[in-house]
């Protein structure tokens, strides 16, 4: 498989959150805000990466029969490092995320891609394939959450001085918007995430029925 595919289906075509709804847990539970929801969707791109390669180098030594409890072994150790990362370097976000960094062992999508790629390819495209895979996911957390605080609350990076100490979020809507609760809360996550995903497949859809056209004069000429 070329890397431009690996690039597209990761963002795109097979992305995690709006094709595949894996990781629904962090998706919906820390997408309330563009600074949470940055920081989980990075933390797990590193763990996905990392986890990738690491089994591409070492399948080859890895029993069939114990393949799945050795892949979970490695997720584990790599999602422990990227942790105590984010407890000694980013201790207040590290906070706020909670049981959700060691929860990434157990989010379905970073196994799935071990499972159905990294076992069988390379390890710079089983890098690659982790690495985007997590990025498709960390862009739907961020315009979810995006999407949610804004309405939610009228303003954008709320918590910015988490990561970068000194800033400050950013008023979007007037100050006295007085902001809607209940898309902040996971009823809102659910009824976000549903447009999101109606809006991807009505864009799949339309580049569907354009490119049926060009297949039909190519078949036509020929």
């Amino acid at each position: 498989m070329r890397y431009r595919d690996i690039i597209w289906n990761g963002l795109w075509k097979q992305n995690s959150g709006l094709v595949q709804l894996l990781g629904m847990c962090p998706l919906l539970a820390m997408s309330n805000s563009v600074v949470n929801a940055a920081g989980l969707g990075l933390a797990t791109v590193a763990v996905m990466a990392l986890s990738n390669f690491a089994v591409a180098i070492l399948r080859g030594l890895i029993p069939f029969e114990i393949r799945i409890p050795v892949f979970i072994l490695i997720i584990a150790a790599l999602v422990t490092i990227v942790d105590l990362a984010m407890k000694a370097w980013m201790h207040p976000l590290y906070l706020v995320l909670g049981i959700f960094i060691p929860l990434i062992v157990t989010n379905c999508i970073v196994l799935a891609r071990i499972e159905a790629f990294a076992a069988k390819n390379p390890p710079a495209a089983a890098a690659l394939d982790g690495a985007m895979m997590g990025l498709g996911l960390t862009l739907v957390l961020v315009v979810l959450g995006a999407v949610r605080e804004l309405i939610g609350t009228g303003a954008l990076f709320a918590g910015i001085d988490m990561i970068f100490p000194g800033g400050r979020a950013l008023q979007i809507l007037p100050a006295d918007y007085p902001g809607f609760l209940t898309v902040i809360l996971p009823p809102g996550a659910f009824f976000v995430l549903g447009c999101l995903i109606a809006l991807r497949n009505w864009f799949a859809a339309r580049a569907s029925r354009n490119e049926r056209p060009d297949a039909a004069a190519v078949s036509a000429a020929a």
